[in-house]
């Protein structure tokens, strides 16, 4: 018997919203958070939007000296991590901030791990540093570059801020980074290795070197320069590219019966996971979406749930020319004639294609449709590709009521990885 693996605290940093609250309610109003870059001065570059985290204030999460040791990726994952574990009712963490120790029963600190999926990592550190190298010499560079920059230190700063001593883990699998990060958690929590999970993504690349090297890629939009909130449109014949996006989303997650021992809120039972590769091109889904379809089968396996059980699938959906149709398949493939009747959306129409945190606060975009029986729309869902083979029904535009039991999550990732997830409501 596979242990029972609980869902008790959310968190969430989103260019819609610096929590969970705010971040459902945009979803649920078809808000943008697309805008004009203002991170960078953008006139060197083909693609000038973006959806960009907005007035983020790290000091609620962490004082100002630990701020300052922090790259803007590990940031925005100490506080959707803080924000979940205090949602958890978990306190302030094994350690204080104060260095004391404030003791979270039933759970040793040794047998909660952390585990967070990172895309990219410190990228504006990088390039910093990398300036100051070219113009003054490698003895000028930024000293804490290396700990800034590299992507595990999320999750080292996520255990040192709360205390964890269990393992501490990044997955890094493009855009199916935290999806694959929240497997591994389960993983963790099923095999009896650990007791308690902090698992999500972060990412923060919305820097000119990123949306640039995107750029030759011609993965990012570039026709909505003019009317920013309307560039990104998921499987929308006139969609032109993603939007890239920024922030974190970080689930608690715990062996069920402790979970209820203890009395804790369960928003949801994290049910199932699959994974797969396409093994077929660098950055480019498999065109026949077989991979992707493998990934949704091994999820309903793991949760031991046929297709029809599932309601509600949040897409992948990354508003470009290749993906949407290719997702679209996949879902015929994996779903069968359930696919006719499944309600698909995309929310990376209002925040945007966040990379390695994508998986992470769509399965939190999950959690939040079942709890409140609503799924949140695909915006700018004008005119549906019919002709590429996008004739599913995307829920475009407006958010529908609906009595959820299941939800699943995809996410795809360049050099073909697959992953998914299964939420299942509380029962």
């Amino acid at each position: 018997m596979k242990r029972r693996v609980a869902v008790t605290g959310l968190g969430v940093v989103s260019p819609v919203g610096n929590d969970v609250a705010s971040f459902w309610t945009a979803l649920k109003e078809g808000r943008s958070g697309l805008g004009l870059i203002t991170h960078f001065d953008a006139s060197r570059v083909e693609a000038k939007v973006a959806a960009e985290v907005k007035d983020f204030d790290p000091t609620l999460y962490m004082d100002k000296k630990e701020a300052r040791k922090m790259a803007g990726f590990t940031q925005y994952g100490v506080a959707a991590a803080v924000q979940a574990w205090r949602d958890a009712g978990l306190g302030e963490g094994f350690r204080t901030p104060e260095g004391g120790v404030a003791p979270v029963l039933p759970y040793s600190a040794e047998r909660v791990a952390t585990v967070m999926g990172i895309g990219i990592g410190g990228l504006e550190v990088m390039m910093e540093s990398h300036k100051k190298m070219l113009e003054a010499g490698p003895g000028r560079m930024l000293p804490m570059t290396v700990p800034l920059m590299i992507s595990n230190e999320c999750p080292a700063n996520i255990a040192m801020r709360l205390g964890i001593l269990g393992p501490a883990y990044t997955a890094v699998t493009a855009c199916t980074s935290s999806t694959d990060a929240l497997g591994q958690a389960l993983d963790l929590i099923r095999s009896g290795r650990c007791d308690m999970a902090v698992a999500g993504g972060a990412e923060a690349t919305i820097t000119e070197f990123a949306i640039g090297a995107f750029c030759r890629l011609q993965a990012l939009s570039t026709a909505y320069n003019d009317d920013p909130t309307k560039a990104s449109r998921p499987f929308d014949k006139a969609r032109d590219g993603f939007v890239m996006g920024e922030g974190a989303a970080v689930l608690i997650l715990e062996d069920w019966d402790k979970a209820r021992a203890r009395g804790a809120h369960i928003y949801a039972e994290f049910a199932g996971y699959g994974a797969s590769c396409d093994a077929y091109h660098l950055t480019s889904p498999d065109p026949e979406g077989k991979g992707g379809a493998r990934a949704i089968a091994l999820a309903l396996e793991d949760a031991g749930m046929k297709a029809e059980e599932i309601g509600y699938y949040n897409a992948h959906g990354t508003s470009t020319q290749i993906n949407d149709p290719t997702e679209s398949l996949m879902v015929k493939h994996a779903f069968g004639e359930h696919a006719k009747k499944l309600r698909i959306s995309s929310t990376k129409s209002m925040h945007g294609h966040m990379l390695g945190a994508a998986g992470a606060i769509e399965a939190v975009a999950c959690i939040k449709a079942m709890e409140e029986g609503f799924i949140p729309p695909t915006i700018n869902l004008d005119n549906p590709d019919i002709e590429a083979g996008c004739d599913l029904d995307y829920v475009p535009n407006t958010g529908v009521r609906a009595t959820l039991e299941a939800t699943a999550s995809a996410s795809l990732g360049f050099g073909g990885h697959n992953g998914v997830v299964i939420m299942r409501k509380p029962r």
